[in-house]
């Protein structure tokens, strides 16, 4: 007698991974340099005392682009340790690049799907501030269920974080704003960290740690808002 067929639901991506053609320069970078500041997704905890040979905070952010905020996040602040996940292999490449050329120390690179990577390899209570800066917005109605911001998300987030640690999130689409926003309102364990919520909408103005992307600037040139929001964890 045959097994019946059981229907197992495929997780919903917050990404597609596109066929995006690296440089050379990229494709060099990723061959040669992934072993020294490559870390590799699995199954195992990571033990982050270890993949950066010091202990110190650790700074995670989630789908770094091509990855220069972050370089300069990591050159700007050498006390922090920071860890960026992309899924898209040219950004990868060419952050590693980058990475080299710097002689930056406190920078480590994955690619992988970060929440996989939080599920089964951030150690609870171990980040002291997770990144997500511009995901992607997914601006079609029948598509807002990629997006990333969920409350699923946000309690995986906070179980990551230390006590008072962030989660600090900025995108220039205005509804994906008002949606994080309203996600991150109703979850239990963070307080907003904006000044006045009332004035403000219950965001802030962008600190002065995160860099200005190229992309930001374009925007501004266009008149496009950025929303940045920050919750502490309580």
């Amino acid at each position: 007698m045959s097994s019946p067929e059981v229907n197992h639901p495929r997780s919903i991506k917050s990404f597609v991974i596109r066929s995006g053609r690296m440089t050379a320069g990229q494709l060099k970078a990723y061959e040669h340099l992934w072993d020294k500041y490559g870390v590799e997704a699995g199954e195992s905890e990571l033990d982050f005392s270890e993949i950066f040979t010091r202990a110190a905070p650790v700074i995670l952010e989630i789908g770094f682009g091509m990855g220069d905020s972050l370089l300069a996040m990591a050159e700007r602040y050498p006390e922090n340790n920071y860890l960026g996940i992309e899924v898209h292999k040219p950004g990868v490449g060419r952050l590693l690049g980058n990475i080299a050329e710097h002689n930056v120390s406190n920078l480590k690179v994955m690619q992988s799907d970060a929440v996989q990577v939080l599920k089964k390899q951030i150690k609870d209570h171990s980040l002291q501030a997770v990144y997500l800066f511009f995901p992607d917005p997914w601006h079609k109605k029948r598509h807002h269920k990629r997006r990333i911001v969920k409350d699923e998300f946000v309690q995986l987030v906070g179980q990551k974080l230390q006590t008072h640690g962030y989660f600090h999130m900025a995108t220039d689409w205005e509804d994906y704003s008002r949606q994080m926003l309203k996600t991150m309102q109703r979850a239990s364990g963070f307080k907003n960290c904006a000044v006045d919520c009332v004035t403000n909408g219950g965001y802030i103005p962008r600190p002065d740690y995160r860099p200005v992307t190229k992309f930001e600037r374009r925007g501004e040139r266009l008149g496009h808002g950025v929303w940045d929001i920050l919750f502490k964890k309580i």
